[in-house]
């Protein structure tokens, strides 16, 4: 984490110190904190402000439990008694903090963005870089124009690859993050439906997702799914700017990319896969679903770009360890196997997730639990009829859903399934209660949805009581 002196962040984040001791410009910090109930000793506080926060309320307070100093927005009136650095924006001066601390570590940074996939792509590529390299990544979805500066102000001083996640939710956003952490090789995974109620159609999210492309450095680094059209015809638009000497490499399913799967074997343990730039090696992924060794080609992509070898990315692969809720695989001790994906959902994500259930090989019966996909603008009850159509009664035993929206993804399937397959709720203790007198030992139970619908909390009624 970001260790310096007092005047040293003044100057880095454009603010002025203001302090009552002498000699408090050689103080030093350990470590930023933007939320009070989480001071550590001699950190300095940056208080943010909201639509219905301010934490400049709690500066005194930070200052008292032990904070170095806290940064203050000019406009606020009066700074508290104590070491302080007066600065006219808070936001602000932590995204210039941070940015000038990359620039002082000077890591390589591989910057992640896309719909669906970018957090299973950053835990996948930083896996394949820590055997060789001293690595930093996003924790959680710390991917936003406040999560990303906290992100690289807590990378250690010998970092040499910072991996970093980059979200929105419209135009602009990614071209802040890429601003501020400009990357040497930036990864596009896909372009999905999220946001379109923000954005209004693909093509704007394909170009919101191409930001990352012209923030990159010069010489640096394209990696992008090449089975999705848009992100080259937009490539091609006049408004793109292109960086000087900018590279590319496509990865997806097709034969036309620079690398693509030349086999793939679905297992207890994953996915086990070959490419055409690595025919004579086989990986094994664990984790579920072909949509994963897509991103895992993409991972290998970084990989390739920073000379690691097969070796150190069979190890790497063997030790990924993934962020929360993706398609985290919970067997129970009564043998009741559950999927957890239950973090985000999108048409596209849906459709994958009920990808990796209808391949599982199951000797009981495979139930799909689908939630309301949120935000997805004027054409959300045809993409959840859509999702109805895609659900396999040769593959799937029973449909349940939870939301209003997911009502339509039930209507839909009982065309195929029938009524007596498919199950629709607005209430979740419902929900679970069925559920919990339907399911048997040896059923595998996928639950997917936005997070807003928290199905997450059906799924952990499920594991507490099969565990017993």
């Amino acid at each position: 984490m970001i260790t310096r002196t007092l005047g040293n962040i003044a100057a880095m984040c454009g603010g002025e110190l203001l302090a009552s001791e002498a000699g408090a410009v050689d103080t030093k910090i350990a470590g930023v904190v933007t939320d009070s109930r989480k001071i550590t000793p001699a950190c300095l506080f940056v208080p943010l402000a909201g639509d219905n926060f301010d934490g400049h309320h709690y500066s005194a307070a930070a200052l008292a439990a032990g904070a170095a100093s806290t940064l203050w927005q000019r406009n606020k009136g009066p700074a508290p008694e104590g070491t302080v650095i007066v600065v006219e924006d808070t936001l602000t001066a932590l995204q210039q903090l941070s940015a000038a601390y990359l620039n002082e570590i000077a890591p390589h940074v591989v910057a992640i963005t896309g719909s669906n996939g970018k957090t299973t792509t950053k835990d996948i590529v930083t896996a394949l870089l820590q055997g060789q390299y001293v690595v930093h990544k996003t924790q959680g979805n710390f991917n936003n124009h406040i999560g990303l500066p906290l992100t690289i102000l807590a990378m250690a001083e010998d970092t040499e690859i910072i991996v970093l996640e980059m979200g929105m939710s419209s135009r602009g956003e990614i071209a802040l993050l890429a601003s501020l952490a400009p990357p040497d090789v930036a990864v596009i995974t896909n372009v999905g439906e999220s946001h379109l109620l923000q954005l209004g159609s693909r093509e704007e999210i394909a170009r919101a997702k191409l930001e990352i492309a012209e923030g990159l450095k010069p010489g640096g680094l394209l990696i992008y799914n090449g089975d999705e059209p848009l992100l080259a015809e937009i490539m091609l638009e006049p408004s793109f700017r292109a960086p000087e000497g900018m590279q590319t490499f496509r990865f997806g399913l097709n034969a036309d990319n620079d690398d693509y799967p030349t086999g793939m074997m679905s297992h207890s343990g994953g996915m086990t896969f070959t490419s055409h730039l690595y025919e004579e090696h086989a990986f094994t992924l664990p984790l579920p679903g072909r949509h994963n060794v897509i991103n895992g080609l993409a991972a290998l992509a970084v990989a390739r770009q920073f000379g690691v070898a097969e070796e150190s990315i069979e190890v790497g692969l063997s030790t990924l360890k993934l962020t929360g809720m993706r398609i985290e695989v919970m067997q129970t001790a009564s043998g009741l196997t559950l999927l957890n994906d239950a973090y985000n959902a999108s048409p596209t994500s849906m459709k994958a997730a009920i990808d990796v259930l209808q391949s599982m090989k199951c000797s009981g019966s495979k139930i799909a639990v689908l939630g309301d996909m949120l935000e997805l603008g004027p054409e959300e009850v045809q993409f959840h009829q859509g999702i109805g159509h895609y659900l396999d009664p040769a593959e799937i035993d029973l449909v349940f859903t939870y939301g209003t929206l997911a009502s339509n993804i039930a209507a839909t399937a009982k065309q195929r399934f029938g009524k007596e397959r498919v199950f629709s709720f607005t209430d979740k203790a419902a929900l679970t209660t069925l559920l919990l007198n339907i399911c048997k030992p040896k059923d595998i139970v996928l639950f997917k949805a936005s997070r807003g619908m928290k199905l997450e909390e059906v799924l952990n009624n499920l594991n507490t009581h099969y565990q017993t």
